[in-house]
């Protein structure tokens, strides 16, 4: 038999509902970042079996949460589910590289450009600070995740700073990817600091406001990533 409820016990309902769906979305989110960079850093090791009940207990949130994560970086090609055999971090295969830079080379260019033309004066800020401090820094003295978060937070700060939420979420997809084969070869790199020292200049471009300097060092910046990586298989 149906109950009869006030309106003001129905408002409380939905308040309560509405609050445990945010809720739950926000753990959804923390748990997707926190997963997210581990696979990318490589602390989740390619083609290692995901334990969600591990790592709902190592973020200290709920399985659900974890479960709803690995089903977005099932699409972001960080993670693959097999029937009955479970969910395994992707391999990393260079041969994927040539995919990835063929979107890239088009891609990160556009953003540099974009990001030169119309960033916000408090992005502009963001990209002068950050030349500040690459300019301080000796990458050679770094560990590699180190060196890897300076290089994310640079390719992120652009992507923002081109003003296209579109553009941003589908660099950052591909940048991931590209991040982890650069955590594999790293080690085996000779010049690896020169190559994030490209970062400089190109930040340079974008808060000094050139698109077409801006646009041209993106592209040779994929292009010599591409190249370097290559020459290491």
């Amino acid at each position: 038999m149906a109950q009869n409820c006030d309106s003001d016990e129905v408002g409380a309902m939905m308040t309560t509902a509405s609050e445990e769906h945010h809720a739950t979305l926000s753990m959804a989110e923390k748990a997707y970042l926190a997963i997210r960079d581990r696979l990318i850093m490589l602390d989740i090791p390619p083609m290692t079996a995901i334990d969600d009940a591990a790592l709902a207990r190592s973020l200290e949130i709920g399985r659900t949460p974890v479960r709803e994560a690995l089903k977005r970086l099932e699409i972001d090609r960080l993670v693959v589910s097999y029937p009955r055999r479970g969910t395994f971090a992707t391999a990393v295969d260079i041969t994927d590289l040539a995919y990835i830079s063929d979107l890239r080379v088009h891609l990160e260019p556009l953003a540099a450009r974009r990001a030169a033309e119309v960033a916000a004066e408090a992005d502009l800020d963001e990209v002068d600070a950050l030349v500040e401090q690459l300019d301080d820094i000796d990458f050679r003295a770094l560990d590699r995740d180190e060196i890897m978060r300076w290089d994310l937070r640079v390719h992120r700060t652009i992507y923002q700073a081109a003003g296209n939420p579109h553009l941003e979420d589908t660099l950052i997809r591909y940048d991931n990817l590209a991040t982890r084969i650069f955590c594999v070869f790293l080690d085996r790199m000779q010049d690896f600091d020169s190559h994030v020292m490209e970062h400089s200049a190109l930040l340079r471009a974008i808060g000094t406001q050139q698109p077409d300097k801006a646009e041209q060092l993106a592209r040779e910046h994929v292009l010599n990533f591409d190249k370097a990586m290559r020459s290491l298989v």
